[in-house]
């Protein structure tokens, strides 16, 4: 990947968190975010000890992701009904309108970025041709 691309992509990472952090509704940690993007873009279904093993963290760790994510009815955690000594967890609503809501702000911040580029390209072009 050239430094370029590196750059456009960290931009997008850092343009979509701010505009996440501004917005009005909760915030969601760094954990919480990755528990959550496993479970709407993953194939599940998705465990605790699964989401501990993909994620190499504790059990624990996941499980108080997990609180915060229903707290904000982002996911449910409900019986495995293959295995009803099993819990895995649930897509909601409200989860997946905040997976729309983020795709919204990553597709405005990818634009945001080719636009920077643009403006960027252009500034090198001009200092170039006044030199």
């Amino acid at each position: 990947m050239s430094q370029t691309q590196q750059i456009r992509l960290t931009n997008i990472l850092r343009d979509t968190i701010v505009s996440l952090v501004r917005r009005e509704g909760p915030d969601l940690t760094a954990r919480q975010l990755g528990v959550l993007l496993i479970c709407y873009l993953e194939e599940g279904p998705h465990t605790v000890r699964g989401l501990a093993a993909r994620l190499a963290v504790a059990k624990p760790a996941i499980t108080r992701a997990l609180d915060r994510l229903e707290e904000f009815q982002f996911a449910r955690r409900m019986q495995d009904p293959r295995d009803r000594r099993s819990i895995v967890v649930a897509r909601t609503q409200d989860g997946d309108a905040f997976m729309d809501h983020l795709r919204g702000l990553l597709d405005d911040a990818s634009r945001h970025a080719g636009t920077a580029r643009a403006h960027v390209g252009r500034n090198a072009e001009m200092h170039a041709a006044a030199v």
